[in-house]
């Protein structure tokens, strides 16, 4: 048993990072809505979607071992300064919202299981405390955090699937045959680039440092860890669509659907199951806070030191330290402070229309630029795309640009 603990422990590593960030409030929302709406007959969209992002953060992982520089050293070093000018922009807009949507998040959670204090106490707590385990934890520490987190987020909503009454022939048949109903497109697509992340797959280059996993011969152990990481992800997708639709809950706005459906799961599966969800609902969003916290602060360092660094060699920019960085740290501290006032006030106008382009534009660009560098020989060697590759990062681009196309001109 050991001996296949340390097994265990030596084979995964951050694709439990990778699948713990990318299931937050914002993919259950979706989900939840996409399967109250229209049944489980979606269900195959979940696994479309962990199918690109698997393909994408591959993608990621490979430049990253072949060339020995990230992905964002090689977005400074190869392309035009507008690519990390549009990006650091980005970021910094979609680190704001997002780190006042995971605040609210966890405040709701904590808060429906423990109502003595308020969501935005519930959200501050959080904050700080995911401050302070990444500013005091190693990235063993980390990963030790998420492997709990994840089993509490899916043995939680598993467990739920066996306390209702579900048609498991019908979920299979939906799960492999394509149905589109009809007014589901864009919430399909919703679902498909919400599964997985977006931002957070380029955490997955700093994971692998922290890991330990720098050279090329690691490349089956990272295809084997994403492969997991993304089967849970579209799994944990799935199993959300799957209760959705089976106690239907009333349409709310905001993440007030999911207490919704922890309710009307009280109804149907008993007290135990709401309360089961409930806490699955809370792992779910404070692993994702975690990870963003850990994560994304790793972006901005890179991204700074490798414009200070650009006519030096990739193997002299020193990212291997970034927690210590002060860049690191005053991104961090940019994340878990400024966004706590999204707690008290609405969200201005101006910054949701530009969060909902700039996100939209993202997942385009990110395989475009995939597409690019992962196809150059003189870059990447023999690791070049193969033409399955290609493919899904084509389908992905025009999925994502009709997405792109209706979030802009539904928000603009």
């Amino acid at each position: 048993m050991i001996k296949f603990g340390k097994k265990f422990k030596d084979i995964f590593g951050p694709g439990f990072l990778i699948a713990a960030t990318g299931v937050g409030a914002g993919d259950m929302i979706a989900a939840t809505v996409a399967g109250a709406r229209f049944g489980h007959i979606i269900l195959w969209a979940c696994l479309i979607g962990a199918l690109i992002k698997y393909v994408l953060n591959e993608g990621v992982a490979r430049w990253q071992l072949s060339t020995g520089s990230t992905l964002l050293e090689g977005w400074v070093s190869k392309f035009h300064s507008i690519i990390s000018v549009y990006f650091i922009s980005y970021l910094t807009i979609w680190g704001f919202i997002v780190a006042g949507a995971l605040m609210a998040a966890c405040g709701l959670a904590a808060h429906s299981i423990f109502p003595q204090l308020s969501i935005p106490v519930w959200g501050i707590l959080h904050t700080l405390l995911a401050m302070a385990l990444v500013l005091i934890g190693k990235y063993r520490f980390l990963e030790n955090i998420m492997k709990v987190m994840i089993g509490i987020m899916f043995s939680t909503v598993i467990i739920n699937l066996f306390l209702i009454d579900i048609n498991w022939g019908e979920i299979l048949i939906s799960m492999i045959v394509p149905r589109v109903p009809e007014g589901s497109m864009t919430l399909l697509l919703g679902v498909i680039g919400g599964v997985g992340g977006s931002v957070t797959m380029l955490c997955y280059n700093y994971w692998l440092k922290e890991k330990g996993w720098n050279s090329i011969s690691k490349i089956k152990a990272i295809k084997l860890d994403l492969k997991v990481a993304y089967f849970l992800t579209g799994l944990f997708g799935i199993a959300i669509i799957i209760i959705s639709s089976t106690v239907n809950p009333e349409q709310v706005s905001g993440s007030k659907i999911i207490i919704n459906l922890a309710d009307k799961l009280g109804e149907t599966a008993g007290v135990y199951g709401k309360w089961i969800f409930l806490i699955g609902f809370w792992g779910a969003v404070f692993s994702s806070m975690l990870g963003v916290w850990n994560g994304v602060p790793y972006l901005f360092n890179d991204l700074i030191i490798s414009w200070k660094s650009r006519n030096k060699k990739a193997n002299e920019i020193n990212t291997d330290s970034g927690t210590k960085s002060k860049y690191y740290r005053l991104f961090l501290a940019y994340l878990a402070i400024p966004p706590i006032l999204l707690l008290f006030l609405d969200k201005p106008v101006w910054v949701i229309i530009l969060y909902a382009v700039a996100s939209a534009f993202f997942m385009p660009f990110l395989a475009a630029l995939l597409l690019v560098m992962n196809n150059k020989i003189a870059w990447v060697g023999h690791y070049k795309n193969k033409w399955f590759t290609n493919l899904i990062l084509i389908i992905s681009i025009l999925l994502f640009l009709y997405l792109m196309f209706l979030e802009t001109s539904k928000t603009i």
